[in-house]
């Protein structure tokens, strides 16, 4: 009777004599090309490339603001107007221009002050507050008849724009106090938390499957265990998206009715709506004498505060690199700028990290979000507002949060994530499945990843974005 062999082998085929054939061999030709079918084992290079490093983007909010737990879905906290009173009017025509008569809504200018207007390219006149309605003020010059007197050394306002700010108020013997007192300006601002989840699967088998490859990654993971540099890779991913949502989120605009969900500000938001916004020059830098001391001049108006770190792609690192070196002689006797030792043996060092301009103190860093080719790095080819820096005060400010009902000392930037009880949803993370401990009767383990978070951002107007 003869014998049927069933599922044999293919690709095998036996000798005669003890010699080293290719049919001798199982052919396991792999995807990256390692053919087994040689007598020859290959040299495998088991560990795993790091070729990128330390892929990580987050770390941002952690060295310029602070967490605190929240309750609510809205944030709510209000912010200190200006202590001086200044207004912004026009002059509408002749017969307004004759009688000085400016028209600006909500002025806050009262009977008897006194006050410094000044037009472009015209001049400036010190008036007095004769009338006052809610939409107008009308002024009488001390050194001229009309703000259109002509002649002379007179100052001739035409009928345009105008601005000005109220400097004290004069009134004449035995005559009554003021009529009116003035409100502190409030200014009340919001934001929504927003939710962001993830998710990682693995199934029961390949979970228990040992690879070649030596995994390990920015979440601590090493072995030969597969799933684990997949779900190290999830969770670093995800910790890295808390902080990039913060930074890019966007609030659905009013009236749009297109399905989006509601979103958020984030902190580009808020300096594009609140604060400073600086354009590089037409060759896309920043130059010391234009957009840096306009940058000045802006933040003199805002409220001076003296300290700040700037956020910096490469390009705009090295213009200011480049700015400063220009600036030095390298050599005794020369000028020195910065706010380290500058002395002549470092001068070969260009990397400055630090300087002071005026009454300023400013710092320098990269940041790796605006320089990493798969975030904001691979916007940099051309596109318009491509966000060059951020510059960010340093210390605190006083707000009166809605919520504790009090005035309270915090950073300029905080994140605000929802807690209560036993829920804090700060970074929350469970695991599901019959993979290790047994929740359900699911072949596989599914790690969960979530949070809920919005960034408040206090003082926006002291702020300031480089944008090329």
């Amino acid at each position: 009777m003869g014998v049927l062999q069933q599922g044999a082998v293919t690709g095998i085929a036996p000798t005669a004599n003890k010699q080293v054939t290719a049919g001798s061999y199982l052919d396991f030709q792999s995807a990256a090309g390692v053919n087994f079918a040689q007598q020859y084992l290959p040299e495998l290079l088991e560990k795993e490339a790091e070729v990128f490093g330390n892929r990580s983007l987050s770390g941002f909010l952690e060295k310029v603001g602070a967490e605190e737990a929240s309750a609510s879905d809205q944030v709510v906290w209000s912010e200190q107007g200006r202590l001086h009173i200044s207004a912004a009017g026009t002059i509408a025509d002749g017969t307004d221009l004759a009688a000085g008569k400016i028209t600006a809504t909500g002025h806050g200018v009262r009977i008897g002050d006194t006050i410094v207007l000044t037009q472009v390219n015209v001049g400036t006149l010190k008036c007095y507050v004769s009338g006052v309605n809610d939409d107008d003020f009308t002024v009488k010059p001390y050194t001229q008849a009309a703000l259109n007197t002509s002649g002379g050394s007179a100052v001739t306002f035409t009928a345009a724009a105008v601005t000005g700010f109220v400097y004290g108020s004069e009134y004449g013997k035995g005559l009554p106090g003021r009529g009116e007192s003035l409100e502190p300006e409030f200014t009340s601002y919001s934001n929504q938390m927003f939710i962001m989840k993830d998710k990682y699967e693995v199934s029961g088998s390949d979970a228990s499957q040992i690879g070649w490859v030596e995994v390990s990654g920015e979440e601590g993971q090493s072995g030969y265990l597969w799933y684990l540099k997949a779900a190290g890779d999830t969770k670093a991913r995800f910790t890295d998206y808390c902080e990039m949502a913060l930074v890019e989120a966007e609030k659905l605009k009013s009236g749009n009715t297109n399905g989006a969900p509601k979103g958020s500000e984030g902190l580009f938001s808020a300096i594009d709506s609140r604060g400073i916004v600086c354009e590089a020059d037409a060759n896309g830098s920043f130059s010391l004498a234009t957009e840096f001391d306009v940058i000045l001049k802006e933040f003199d108006k805002q409220g001076a505060i003296e300290e700040y770190v700037m956020f910096l792609d490469r390009s705009a690192a090295l213009d200011i690199d480049d700015m400063l070196a220009g600036q030095n002689s390298y050599g005794d006797g020369g000028t020195s700028y910065g706010v380290f030792n500058n002395s002549e043996d470092m001068a070969i060092n260009l990397g400055f990290s630090g300087f002071r301009r005026g009454s300023y103190d400013f710092y320098k860093t990269d940041w790796k979000y605006l320089n990493d080719g798969a975030t904001r790095g691979a916007l940099n080819g051309g596109t318009a507002d491509v966000k060059k820096g951020v510059m960010v005060p340093a210390g605190v400010t006083s707000v009166y949060d809605q919520g504790l009902g009090k005035n309270l000392k915090r950073p300029f930037l905080h994140v605000r994530y929802r807690a209560a009880g036993i829920e804090d949803r700060r970074f929350k993370t469970w695991t599901t499945g019959s993979v290790g401990a047994t929740t359900s009767d699911l072949d596989a383990m599914e790690m969960h990843f979530l949070t809920e978070r919005c960034l408040v951002v206090q003082g926006a107007n002291n702020f300031c974005t480089l944008v090329g």
